[in-house]
């Protein structure tokens, strides 16, 4: 085996696309941990909170819930676009 054959298997990149890892984001309406789906990870179809919309299987997008003990009880699959403006919205105004 060559070299440089040797080197690529060793090689030292970080994983372009980790196993599910979920961060804590912090907004004004508290904190969240966010989990990035990728279209092979959505097995189903969800309706976004934010547009009620159909979020289609096989279709990337985020699940959300609040970063409290109990919170993984209110998870919501969101549209990843839906999620960074959901508090431009105000509550109880919908996108109609």
């Amino acid at each position: 085996m060559s070299p440089r054959r040797a080197r690529r298997k060793e090689s030292t990149r970080p994983n372009a696309f980790p196993s599910t890892t979920d961060r804590v984001e912090e907004w004004p309406d508290g904190e969240w941990k966010v989990r990035m789906l990728s279209g092979a990870g959505a097995a189903k179809d969800y309706r976004c909170p934010g547009c009620d919309q159909e979020i289609k299987a096989g279709q990337p997008h985020l699940v959300s819930w609040p970063n409290w003990t109990g919170g993984d009880e209110e998870r919501r699959h969101w549209h990843t676009a839906c999620w960074r403006k959901r508090l431009d919205r105000g509550p109880g105004r919908s996108r109609y």
